[in-house]
C-alpha cells in the first residue's frame, strides 16, 4: 500500500495554497468543500480563486511564497507548475512537519488528494497514487452507478437511530443481523424513496422478527472471473457468516468473501469427494439452524450439473429459508472467452448440455439422441472419458470432421483452448497436459474460434490440432 487513506476534519482549519492558477482552483475547491479557511499566496491569483478565499473566511496573499506565509497553517498544497518554488514550499513545509502536497509531482507529495465520491456523510475516496488520475475518474464514475443519491440520507437516518438500537438489542450479534436486515430490506428503501415516517413503522416490525433460524444462500460463483460474478452475489458473499465452498469457485472469487466468515471447502473430483453430498445438505440445515447466515458457493451456475436442485430440496423439506442466486454457467463463460457463440444462425439454432460422466463413472450416454442437426453439444466434466465421447459420437454417425474445442480454465488468466476434429482429438490429447476443470464444446459453431477468439492474450493460450 502506497499511501494510508485517511480522512482528514479540516473544518475552520487553515490552509495555505501556493499559486493562483485554474490548478490550485480546483484543489481549493475540495478544502472549501471540507470546511477549510483557505490562505492564497501567488504573485497573481484568478478572480474566482481570490472570491472562494475570501468567502472561506482566509486570506489572498499577493507575492512571491516566503516560508512565513506557512505559520499556523494545517496542510500546505502547491500548485505553481514552477520547480525552484515546489521545491522551496516543499522543503520548507517539511522542515516545519507540515503535510504537503505538490500538484502533478506525486515525489514531493506527503499526502495526495484522492478522487472523491462525496454523498455526506458517506464519502468514498480512491486514488491511483498519481499514476492514473482519469482511471480514478472513471473509476469514480462507476461507482456513482452503484451508490444513490440519498445513501447521505440513509446514513444520517440509520445514525440518527443508533443509540436506540443498542438500547433495543443489547447482544452484539444480534444487532448486526438487525443492522444488516435495515441496510438491505424495506426500511432502508422507504428512507431512499425520502419517506422516513413509513421507515419508522417497517422499522418497528423489525424489532420483533424472529431471528432464531439463519439463511442459506445458494450463489452461482461463475466460470471463475470475478468481474462475472452479479451483484446480489457479491452483496450475499459480503453478509455471510460461514461458506461453503466447491473446487471450481477460483481464489479470485473466494477473496470477495467476508474477510471474518468461517470456510468450509467441500469440493469434489472424479472419485474424490471431500464431503459426501447427503452431509453437505445435512451441514447446510445445521448451521442454518445455528442461526447462521450460510454461502453455498458453487462454481458456474449451481442449477446447472452443481447439485443445487438436491440441497434445496433438504433445506426445503426442513424448513430452512434459502435464496437461489443464478451465476454464468461454465458453458456460457468458457464459449464467451474462447470466442465461440454457442448458437449462431449460419450454424446451430440449439444448444444441449451433457454431463461428461454418469453418476456410476461411465460415459454410456444415449449417443443416438444427441447426434441432432444444427446443434451444439457442451460436455461437462468430461475430459478422461473425452476419448471416448469422440469415438461414440464418430460410431453413431458424427462426421469425424465436425470440429471440437477443449477449454481448460475458462475465463481464468491460464485459459488454454485445444481445437480439433473429434476424428483427431483422442490422438491429441495424448501429447497434451490438459487436465481439469475444463468444458467441451462440440460443433460447427467450433470452426469460428479463429475467427471470433478476441480475448486471446498472452495469459489465455490456445492449441489448434486442426
Amino acid at each position: 500500500m502506497d499511501y494510508l487513506p485517511v480522512f482528514m476534519q479540516l473544518r475552520d482549519r487553515a490552509v495555505v495554497v501556493v499559486g493562483g492558477g485554474k490548478v490550485a482552483l480546483r484543489k481549493s475547491e475540495l478544502l472549501v468543500r471540507a470546511g477549510a479557511q483557505l490562505h492564497v499566496v501567488a504573485p497573481a491569483v484568478i478572480p474566482e480563486l481570490a472570491e472562494l478565499a475570501r468567502a472561506s473566511g482566509g486570506s489572498v496573499c499577493l507575492e512571491p511564497f516566503h516560508e512565513t506565509h506557512l505559520a499556523t497553517q494545517s496542510l500546505v498544497l502547491v500548485a505553481t507548475g514552477i520547480e525552484e518554488v515546489d521545491l522551496a514550499v516543499c522543503a520548507a513545509a517539511r522542515a516545519l512537519r507540515i503535510p504537503v502536497n505538490v500538484a502533478d509531482v506525486p515525489e514531493l507529495c506527503d499526502f495526495i488528494l484522492p478522487s472523491i465520491l462525496d454523498r455526506s456523510p458517506v464519502i468514498a475516496a480512491f486514488s491511483t497514487g498519481g499514476r492514473a488520475p482519469v482511471l480514478a475518474r472513471r473509476i469514480r464514475a462507476q461507482l456513482e452507478t452503484l451508490m444513490p443519491e440519498g445513501v447521505g440520507r440513509l446514513a444520517a437516518y440509520l445514525g440518527a437511530r443508533r443509540p436506540r438500537i443498542r438500547a433495543a438489542v443489547p447482544d452484539a450479534a444480534m444487532r448486526l443481523r438487525l443492522w444488516e436486515r435495515l441496510v438491505d430490506g424495506p426500511v432502508a428503501e422507504r428512507v431512499l424513496a425520502g419517506d422516513e415516517v413509513a421507515a419508522d413503522a417497517l422499522m418497528a416490525r423489525e424489532f420483533e422478527a424472529d431471528t432464531s433460524c439463519g439463511e442459506v444462500f445458494l450463489v452461482g460463483a461463475g466460470p471463475g472471473d470475478p468481474d462475472l460474478l452479479t451483484f446480489r452475489a457479491f452483496r450475499l458473499m459480503q453478509s455471510a457468516d460461514v461458506v461453503l465452498f466447491d473446487r471450481l469457485v477460483s481464489d479470485a472469487v473466494l477473496d470477495l468473501v467476508r474477510r471474518d466468515a468461517e470456510r468450509i471447502y467441500v469440493g469434489k473430483r472424479r472419485g474424490e469427494h471431500t464431503l459426501p453430498q447427503p452431509d453437505i445438505n445435512r451441514l447446510l440445515v445445521d448451521l442454518a439452524r445455528e442461526g447462521k447466515r450460510v454461502l453455498r458457493l458453487k462454481g458456474g451456475d449451481p442449477f446447472i450439473f452443481g447439485r443445487g436442485g438436491e440441497e434445496i430440496e433438504q433445506l426445503a423439506a426442513e424448513g430452512i429459508p434459502f435464496q437461489v442466486v443464478p451465476g454464468i454457467s461454465a458453458a456460457n463463460g468458457c464459449a464467451a472467452y474462447a470466442g465461440i457463440p454457442l448458437t449462431h444462425r449460419d450454424h446451430a439454432q440449439s444448444v444441449r448440455f451433457i454431463a461428461g460422466h454418469l453418476r456410476d463413472g461411465t460415459v454410456d450416454l444415449d449417443w443416438a439422441a444427441l447426434l441432432q442437426p444444427r446443434e451444439t453439444l457442451v460436455f461437462y466434466m468430461g475430459r478422461v472419458g473425452l476419448p471416448q465421447i469422440c469415438e461414440r459420437l464418430v460410431a453413431h454417425g458424427a462426421d469425424p470432421a465436425t470440429p471440437i474445442a477443449l477449454v481448460q480454465q475458462g475465463t481464468l488468466p491460464g485459459q488454454r483452448v485445444l481445437v480439433s476434429t473429434l476424428r483427431d482429438m483422442p490422438g491429441l490429447l495424448l501429447n497434451t497436459d490438459i487436465r481439469g476443470p475444463t468444458l467441451t464444446i462440440v460443433g460447427s459453431v467450433v470452426s469460428l474460434h479463429d475467427q471470433l477468439s478476441w480475448f486471446q492474450s498472452s495469459s489465455r493460450t490456445r492449441d489448434d490440432g486442426i
